[in-house]
């Protein structure tokens, strides 16, 4: 009997924390039509990540990164990767002046994620994106460190939450009304976390092509509007080995079939981009010939992630009703 119940309590302490998060499996059929505001029949977030690595972390063990590298072969966290950091620093010293220079040359704008370190250490990059009205949604304290390091410290999880809020309304302006983990490596805890933080959505979740509402523990709704690691540089380029041509093809052809579902029910598209990766010279035409195409589709929407979310609070009723 003691064994027994030895092995029921290792049970539950492997379960804390662990509950699904709270949300609907609402096919597509079984939705109603999404429509937009002003007649717009697609939205497009074209997502520019502004991140920040250490040169090192406290650790002799190999440790993730928060993306790929440039270079292969693991090193000891506390060992400085040279060519890995200073690829990912051109980013920041060069690729994203170059992708700024585009987004302004067709007057689009780009939905912005930061992390904290970001603005304390690169404060001259989100200086330009503030002063271009652009959005910018939080985006963990650092690159380098996962929230799902801490799955079983919600107390920890917490404060790391609390500091990456701090420095965004300290360098941002204006409170943060979102969040996007580093690599996307949230806990079943983030979203109870940040709903009681007074935040309004997640990009966390990689489900779908529209908004849905997530239940916390709090009774505060937030809502999903996906991230993804498909239409994204980092996948385009690194993984499947595109050049500038078939990166554009992948960009194009996704926007075409989401807007031709569209005009049935509503869609959004995101394209993750990463400034040094889109951001070098050879692969940076990608990005302004799908500027060009799309900026002549006068009925897709430009809206920030804060804009969906606010319109969708007030209007989830008319698409996926409450208890669906």
């Amino acid at each position: 009997m003691k064994d027994e119940a030895v092995i029921l309590r290792l049970n539950h302490l492997t379960t804390i924390g662990k509950n699904p998060m709270k949300y609907p499996y609402v096919p597509f059929p079984a939705r109603k039509p999404l429509r937009w505001p002003n007649g717009k029949r697609l939205v497009l977030m074209i997502t520019t990540n502004l991140e920040y690595w250490d040169e090192t972390k406290d650790t002799p063990k190999p440790f993730y990164p928060g993306g790929p590298g440039i270079v292969g072969g693991d090193l000891p966290g506390n060992v400085y990767d040279n060519p890995n950091w200073t690829w990912r620093e051109y980013g920041q010293r060069v690729g994203v002046w170059r992708m700024f220079e585009l987004f302004d040359e067709f007057s689009m704008p780009s939905t912005c994620t930061m992390n904290a370190k970001m603005g304390l250490e690169r404060r001259a990059v989100i200086d330009a994106a503030v002063k271009r009205g652009w959005e910018i949604v939080a985006h963990n304290y650092v690159q380098t460190e996962l929230l799902a390091d801490y799955s079983f410290d919600e107390a920890k999880e917490r404060e790391i939450i609390r500091e990456t809020l701090r420095v965004y309304n300290e360098v941002c302006g204006r409170p943060a009304k979102g969040w996007l983990s580093s690599s996307l490596r949230c806990t079943l805890n983030t979203v109870d976390i940040i709903a009681e933080e007074g935040l309004i959505f997640t990009t966390d979740l990689l489900n779908d092509d529209q908004p849905y509402l997530v239940e916390t523990r709090s009774g505060k709704k937030i809502v999903s509007i996906p991230y993804t690691s498909e239409v994204n540089d980092f996948t385009i380029f690194m993984r499947q080995g595109q050049d500038v041509d078939g990166a554009f093809g992948v960009l194009k052809e996704q926007f075409d079939w989401l807007y031709r579902e569209s005009a049935v029910s509503g869609r959004f598209m995101n394209v993750g981009l990463h400034p040094h990766v889109i951001g070098q010279a050879f692969r940076i035409r990608a990005l302004r010939d799908f500027l060009a195409y799309v900026k002549a589709f006068d009925d897709v929407w430009f809206a920030t992630r804060e804009e969906i979310a606010e319109w969708y609070l007030k209007n989830h009723n008319t698409h996926i009703p409450q208890g669906a």
